[in-house]
């Protein structure tokens, strides 16, 4: 599963790649559009699978982690969670500016590409994903109503925690008050990512409506 999974993810960036190569950047977008409405039924597939950055966020991570490049502290000034939407209204915003006034099309969706790396060289991916990406911000607008989702059968779960470090988005928390695992669809890029670590196999994608030992 989990190099289907990468295969994937690359296939998705040479098609990004391409399109941004020839000049169709917009039907990249309009992918992503289409995306958004998928999302209310299959969740943030797009961020798990589909989007350039955290393909290319993965290996940066893994490097930075090993180089201790990372750091596991937030910038108190992202805790507040407005920056990612500033973010979607400045994007925009110099999108059609340049396109009206400057009579080109700004390479927006390259330049939040070089910010994902730069930022998760020292960041872990959950901040970068949560606080930061104005394509992340939107897709969990939508993908909180998701009907289908990764869940966690407390039943089946022994608390090991190895879920909850795997996940690159910070969607799985484990409370210390009942001991209960949850994933947080509002953030779960449903990148099977927990799925592949949980030996008990107490993790599995289905209806959100569905009860699931909580």
């Amino acid at each position: 599963m989990k190099y289907l999974d990468n295969i994937i993810r690359i296939l998705f960036l040479g098609l990004f790649l391409y399109l941004l190569a020839n000049g169709k950047i917009m039907l990249w977008l309009a992918l992503f559009a289409i995306s958004l409405i998928a999302s209310l039924v299959f969740g943030m597939v797009y961020c798990g699978y589909v989007c350039p950055m955290n393909t290319l966020m993965n290996p940066v991570a893994w490097l930075s982690k090993k180089l201790n490049f990372q750091t596991t502290r937030t910038p108190k000034w992202l805790k507040n969670g407005y920056f990612a939407w500033v973010a979607v209204i400045v994007s925009i915003a110099a999108m059609l500016l340049s396109n009206r006034i400057l009579n080109i099309n700004l390479p927006i969706l390259p330049i939040w590409l070089v910010i994902s790396v730069l930022v998760t060289l020292r960041y872990k991916p959950a901040v970068f994903h949560n606080l930061v990406c104005p394509f992340g911000a939107l897709q969990r607008l939508f993908g909180r109503y998701a009907r289908l989702s990764a869940k966690i059968n407390n039943d089946s779960c022994i608390r090991c925690r190895l879920c909850e470090k795997a996940c690159p988005a910070g969607a799985i928390t484990i409370s210390e008050e009942n001991r209960k695992a949850f994933i947080n669809t509002a953030l779960c890029h449903q990148c099977t990512k927990c799925r592949q670590v949980c030996f008990k196999g107490a993790i599995r994608y289905t209806n959100t409506k569905e009860s699931s030992g909580l």
